[in-house]
């Protein structure tokens, strides 16, 4: 599977292309920044994308989907427990950091479990119900990959003061993944990447996760 990472936005979240080499078609985990910055980094790789995918609902990751779905025409797929937050300046977050807030439909709500496939041959990813830095937060799981949205940073993890945010979900979605492969490459929604196995030996949460 090849990713590229976009930093984007004004609070610099990662996006992240994925495919399979030679397809034609990708899946964007995240939407930040500019639509035009996303689709540009697609048309330079040669291919389009078909699905976006929301880690969760907070408006820094959520900025640009009105653009995208309608530049690419790609459905949408959140978690069933953020999609109210697609048009809830509220919860979303846009209003606590002066962010606009568009309108934007789910197409498809997630579950604990679904597989996302994206085009003929592409990556197949299996999404893991991740709460803690919201309710509908989720990872995406796929071979040697680890997308892991605000749950996971390298050193560090997502803040959980927001509204619907929970400690003891975030603790037990850490311990989760922690049990993962070592191996796994960590693709996180802010920051460099990093793997589970550095993180089990140098970010606290995952070495000690307790409050």
């Amino acid at each position: 599977m090849r990713v590229v990472g976009l930093c984007l936005g004004p609070l610099a979240t990662n996006c992240y292309l994925a495919w399979e080499e030679g397809a034609a078609e990708a899946l964007l985990v995240d939407a930040a920044g500019e639509a035009a910055d996303i689709t540009g980094a697609a048309h330079r790789h040669g291919v389009r994308i078909t699905l976006i995918v929301a880690t969760h609902g907070h408006r820094d990751h959520t900025e640009c989907l009105a653009q995208l779905k309608e530049r690419t025409g790609a459905p949408l797929a959140v978690h069933r427990l953020d999609a109210p937050m697609l048009s809830d300046p509220t919860l979303s977050g846009a209003a606590l950091f002066g962010f606009p807030q568009d309108n934007v439909a789910a197409d498809q709500m997630l579950s604990e479990g679904d597989l996302i496939s994206v085009g003929e041959g592409g990556p197949e990813l299996t999404v893991l119900h991740t709460p803690g830095h919201t309710p509908g937060s989720i990872c995406l799981l796929g071979e040697g990959a680890l997308f892991s949205g605000d749950c996971l940073f390298a050193g560090g993890i997502g803040r959980m003061d927001l509204p619907g945010g929970d400690e003891r979900a975030m603790m037990e979605s850490l311990a989760r993944l922690a049990s993962l492969d070592p191996a796994l490459t960590v693709y996180p929604g802010h920051g460099p990447t990093t793997t589970i196995g550095r993180e089990l030996r140098t970010n606290p949460w995952l070495t000690s996760p307790s409050p």
